[in-house]
């Protein structure tokens, strides 16, 4: 069964929680999480964003990078940069957005075509 991981670049917890609105902020222009920015406002998810993960569209799972890591140790990890989008299948796991695309991405409502776009082609290839 195909599925989205999506992994921001941030770690778990409230402080780390607290940490990273401080920064979003103080100063969003040097804040790491450029998926998070797309997502999140600086204090809760965009309500845009809420109603898509909601569509059930696809199966989508969500990591803070330090959850990622720890559910998935293994020496065969590739190296990632964060925030990544991954497709998981039979096959394992295979990136869909690297942490370069989210800079190019000037809103959530593009980030949520793309995705949209990605699911089209899936269920029309599995029609063929």
């Amino acid at each position: 069964m195909r599925k989205l991981l999506f992994v921001y670049n941030a770690n778990s917890g409230i402080v780390n929680n607290w940490l990273d609105i401080a920064h979003k902020v103080v100063s969003p222009a040097t804040y790491e999480c450029d998926l998070c920015s797309l997502t999140h406002g600086s204090f809760s998810e965009k309500r845009i964003w809420k109603k898509f993960r909601d569509t059930n569209l696809i199966d989508m799972e969500f990591y803070h990078k330090d959850e990622f890591l720890k559910k998935f140790k293994s020496k065969w990890l590739p190296k990632y940069t964060f925030p990544i989008i991954l497709i998981s299948d039979e096959q394992g796991l295979h990136p869909f957005m690297h942490a370069q695309d989210f800079k190019e991405i000037e809103s959530v409502e593009v980030l949520i075509e793309k995705i949209r776009s990605f699911v089209t082609q899936l269920d029309t290839s599995a029609q063929d």
